[in-house]
């Protein structure tokens, strides 16, 4: 049987298009890198996230909504910091 994580070109298409909707959700103004890092780096945040509640995070149907609550979090984290600074 075949390994169901996500690859790493897998997880930065993922990353891409989570980054992207996160994005649009948030109303933020970010060029394609800043989505793709976010993407990719909200899935990493949620991947350890959901881990600590004991729910794994492997393969893609759970990997992108993963990518995009972790790209949202990060958008808002860095508005708030932005805003306190």
């Amino acid at each position: 049987m075949e390994d169901a994580t996500v690859g790493w070109i897998a997880a930065i298409i993922i990353g891409g298009a989570a980054g992207w909707l996160s994005e649009k959700f948030m109303e933020s103004q970010m060029g394609t890198l800043v989505n793709l890092l976010l993407g990719i780096c909200g899935g990493a945040i949620a991947s350890l996230l959901l881990g600590i509640f004991g729910i794994t995070v492997d393969g893609w149907p759970v990997y992108i909504p993963a990518s995009f609550i972790g790209a949202c979090i990060l958008i808002w984290l860095a508005r708030t910091l932005q805003r306190a600074a």
